[in-house]
């Protein structure tokens, strides 16, 4: 079982970057995916979040309207992917992938860092001003 995020690196404010995630070793087209950050010091965060079946998509409110999440089920791995745009420096951080095997409850939940139970290594990214 594996998550590995790809994608990071230092963009100005501003700017876009596309992160990336695949998904290898189990079903994880049955698996709930989502994205957190977390910047130094901080605690791990929700960003966003995106249902098995690509029907549903969650956001944390301060990227709503510059980040979208997407996957890709159709490969023999799936990708989750990150969209991020209008980059400003409160962005900065180290972007994780995570997967849920279980059912989204609702909103609270699907925040949570303890609802995911496969996690990638996560990969940086730094927002210059």
């Amino acid at each position: 079982v594996q998550l590995q995020a790809s994608g990071g690196g230092l963009v100005q404010a501003g700017g876009s970057l596309r992160v990336s995630c695949t998904a290898s070793g189990r079903t994880f087209s049955m698996f709930h995916m989502a994205w957190f950050h977390q910047a130094p010091g901080k605690e791990r965060e929700f960003v966003a979040a995106i249902s098995r079946d690509e029907g549903d998509t969650y956001y944390t409110d301060s990227v709503k309207g510059r980040f979208t999440i997407s996957r890709d089920n159709a490969q023999s791995m799936v990708m989750v992917f990150l969209q991020m745009s209008s980059l400003n420096a409160e962005d900065t951080a180290v972007y994780y992938c995570a997967a849920c095997v279980g059912s989204f409850a609702n909103a609270p939940f699907i925040r949570r860092p303890g609802t995911y139970n496969y996690w990638g290594q996560g990969t940086l990214v730094t927002v210059s001003s």
